[in-house]
């Protein structure tokens, strides 16, 4: 048997020291692999780039180049608007649309600012609708809804033309074309009568066998109309049903003639209860025929 002398060999300890075992874990963190992969280079080319952009000159020189370059791509002639396109307007509208586009032509189309036109454009009186866009070729397309004048409106401040809706489009001028004597646009006159221009113009269409001595229709109280005919004749509407109190009247007046006679008023408020009033003159020979057939009776 053999006898180990001396101090026995020390083995070395496999297992990693503490130091060591936490740098490792360390390296394997998500946190440290990404800064190492992406925030140091960043890192680098942000600290170069500073450095590089630090020289005035530099800087200077590459602003120059860039602005030139964008403004090469901005001149070229497919980016270029020569043309504006109206469509849908008449040409009064035409003119006050084109009041509102870019004079300067031919313009770039990244200096136009299109939202901005149309949004103008959409705010005129005359327009409902409105579409602005660029066309190839150049061509800025204006596409509007035009605002068609269906009465003329008579307020303290003049006649103005108004649509269906009762919205104001512009004021009326005789002679335009709009309006006048023999086959114009309907009038309407008095406070808050463009709030129910629909209302007039279905008022309108059951007075057709009048047409020849209608003058127009006046809002009362902002709630009724009366229906304005020559030689002073008046027609009171009711609020509620007036097309209905209009056409009992036109029936007595095709029976018995009733707005031939001597009648200024023709009330109509209480449709189970008309009520007329005599023109002045036609009251006058009323009262002397009174006056003759009491004094004939006294004697």
């Amino acid at each position: 048997m053999r006898q180990v002398t001396g101090k026995a060999k020390t083995r070395r300890d496999p297992a990693p020291s503490r130091l060591s075992y936490r740098l490792e874990r360390l390296k394997l963190s998500p946190l440290l692999r990404g800064a190492l992969r992406v925030g140091l280079p960043f890192a680098l080319a942000f600290g170069a780039v500073t450095i590089y952009f630090s020289d005035d000159a530099r800087r200077a020189a590459i602003i120059t180049a860039l602005t030139d370059l964008r403004q090469q791509i901005e001149t070229r002639p497919e980016f270029m608007v020569r043309l504006v396109a109206v469509e849908g307007a008449s040409p009064a509208l035409e003119a006050q649309i084109r009041a509102h586009l870019p004079r300067d032509l031919p313009a770039s189309s990244f200096d136009i600012d299109i939202a901005s036109v149309q949004a103008r454009i959409a705010a005129l009186p005359a327009v409902a609708r409105a579409r602005v866009r660029l066309r190839r070729g150049g061509v800025m397309e204006v596409k509007v809804t035009e605002r068609l004048a269906a009465a003329i409106w008579r307020n303290r401040e003049g006649r103005v033309l108004v649509d269906r809706e009762g919205v104001v489009i512009g004021a009326y001028r005789a002679g335009d074309g709009t309006g006048g004597q023999g086959g114009g646009l309907p009038h309407v006159a008095g406070a808050g009568a463009n709030r129910d221009v629909p209302g007039a113009l279905a008022i309108l269409a059951a007075a057709a066998p009048l047409a020849g001595r209608l003058r127009g229709l006046v809002r009362v109280g902002e709630r009724r109309w009366d229906v304005v005919l020559d030689r002073g004749q008046r027609i009171l509407l009711p609020e509620r049903e007036p097309v209905r109190a209009l056409e009992r009247v036109i029936v007595l007046d095709e029976v018995n003639g009733l707005l031939e006679r001597d009648v200024a008023v023709v009330d109509m408020r209480l449709p189970e209860r008309p009520t007329l009033r005599m023109n002045t003159a036609a009251l006058e020979r009323w009262r002397q025929l009174r006056r003759l057939n009491e004094e004939a009776s006294a004697g």
